[in-house]
């Protein structure tokens, strides 16, 4: 029988907990996936008893989930697995009570989920061990983003690996749960009609795109001093981009599917100040709508006046030096208030070299879009014969769904769902390796020196567009174009 797990929460009374965490938590007790979980303990700074916790906490459900998901009986359940303990995070005694909590009639393996601020990782880690909170079989669960660059990426994992191995260590990335990124494994290996093709002979160029309607309210402080490309590329944008483009890896075990993608992220062609120009695009959002409704700037918004050099959106063409993609771009573009919200994943295969048809102008390409967001689904897009009498042949662009329509939509989850449920599990597969995170680091800190050696300037663009004219340019140059 498997052991039961205690899952303690930093941060349990935050936003990430309260409206990702916590809702996913119930879900897998909704789904009947919930037998190892014993108890959830939350912590947070203020003073509240159990019973506080509990009736906000069902509030909270109640308002981020679906009406039909919820249920009084799985309430009653999950109810019952809360509990919450104040702790201030360089506060030893309150470390000391939530051991004694642990302790008492605990479950043999401990998972800390830290969603708090990762300067304070090192600090709880090591809180936790000098109560004697950690034994064994504890591991822990880190939040990005992890670090503001490598420097401070690497000092973050030292502290931590003082405490927890790396076999303990659960970097997040929820892009990484998404059903469709590991239908990705699925669509690559599993199909002998695509292996074969999925590289440079075949291959003309890859993008990929997160798009956001929302700004960045809310965020201030963080985000004027960190930017799209930290936030977004260095992580999400890349973990995707390595699974795109990784070899078959020995089987799908966890180490065996991180060493592919870690060989993809060692083989990004550097973007230095020779090239960088030509490579990158950084954009700000003025003022605009979005949805039809009217919305400030960036600069306009409170919190943001000193913050011209912070992008809000990012371009990228990324080069993999390797065998397989060798003379392929990777477009990698993200940001916010942007036309609508979406991320996809195209991949473009070559032109045929002449064509058969009459008035074919041969612009229209095969591609496999996979969509991640709002709705994940894969589609292939490729020509039959345009219906008709007439003498020549014409062609027309048609859509082969690759998505299983049968599929229950009750079988649907969230990322976090799939996350949780592995770190509980103790399955590592689709969370990120230290030398993944701090290779990415690299790589994107590599830009930033660029940025700042050749005065890169952050261009304009109107809220409600999908960014600054020299994104469209970035592809032009190499006469292609953004997938829209």
């Amino acid at each position: 029988m498997s052991q039961l797990v205690d899952l303690v929460i930093f941060g349990g009374t935050g936003d990430l907990s309260t409206r990702k965490l916590l809702p996913a938590l119930y879900q897998l007790h909704r789904h009947g996936l919930a037998d190892r979980i014993g108890r959830i303990i939350a912590t947070g700074r203020g003073e509240m008893d159990t019973e506080t916790f509990r009736t906000e906490a069902q509030g909270n459900l109640r308002r981020f989930m679906a009406d039909n998901h919820w249920s009084d009986a799985i309430w009653s359940r999950f109810r019952d697995s809360l509990h919450y303990v104040q702790v201030e995070a360089g506060d030893a005694q309150d470390y000391a009570d939530l051991a004694g909590l642990l302790n008492e009639n605990g479950a043999p393996i401990r998972l800390y989920y830290l969603a708090t601020l990762p300067s304070l990782y090192g600090t709880i880690c090591q809180h936790l061990d000098a109560a004697g909170a950690v034994n064994d079989h504890s591991r822990v669960v880190l939040e990005k983003p992890l670090g503001h660059d490598l420097d401070s990426c690497r000092a973050i994992n030292e502290d931590v690996a003082q405490v927890f191995s790396e076999e303990s260590t659960f970097r997040i990335d929820h892009y990484l749960g998404k059903e469709t990124v590991q239908n990705l494994l699925a669509v690559r290996f599993g199909n002998p009609l695509l292996h074969p093709v999925w590289k440079n002979t075949f291959v003309d160029n890859v993008q990929i795109t997160v798009a956001e309607e929302i700004g960045v309210e809310g965020r201030g402080s963080y985000y004027a001093k960190t930017g799209a490309l930290r936030d977004m590329v260095q992580n999400h944008l890349l973990q995707v981009l390595s699974i795109v483009a990784m070899e078959p890896p020995a089987s799908l075990d966890a180490s065996d599917i991180r060493d592919e993608k870690m060989k993809v992220l060692r083989c990004l062609q550097p973007i230095t100040a020779a090239n960088v120009k030509a490579c990158t695009v950084r954009g700000r959002y003025d003022a605009g709508a979005v949805a039809g409704q009217p919305v400030k700037g960036f600069l306009e918004e409170a919190e943001y006046k000193d913050a011209e050099n912070t992008e809000t959106f990012v371009a990228l063409k990324a080069t993999i030096n390797n065998w397989r993609w060798a003379g392929v771009p990777f477009y990698l573009r993200t940001g916010k208030r942007l036309s609508r919200r979406y991320s996809e994943i195209v991949i473009e295969f070559k032109k045929q070299p002449f064509s058969l048809f009459a008035n074919d102008p041969n612009e229209l390409t095969n591609k496999l879009v996979i969509r991640l967001q709002p709705d994940e689904t894969i589609t292939m897009h490729t020509l039959n014969k345009k219906p008709g009498l007439t003498r020549n042949l014409r062609l027309q662009p048609v859509e082969l769904h690759l998505t299983d329509d049968r599929s229950d939509k009750n079988d649907s989850y969230d990322a976090y769902e799939r996350l949780l449920l592995d770190a509980i599990n103790g399955d590592q597969t689709l969370f990120m390796r230290r030398d993944e995170v701090e290779t990415a680091w690299r790589w994107i800190d590599t830009i930033i020196e660029a940025w700042d050696e050749t005065a890169m300037p952050v261009k304009s663009y109107n809220s409600g567009t999908m960014g600054p004219n020299a994104s469209t340019a970035l592809t032009a140059r190499d006469d292609r174009s953004w997938y829209e």
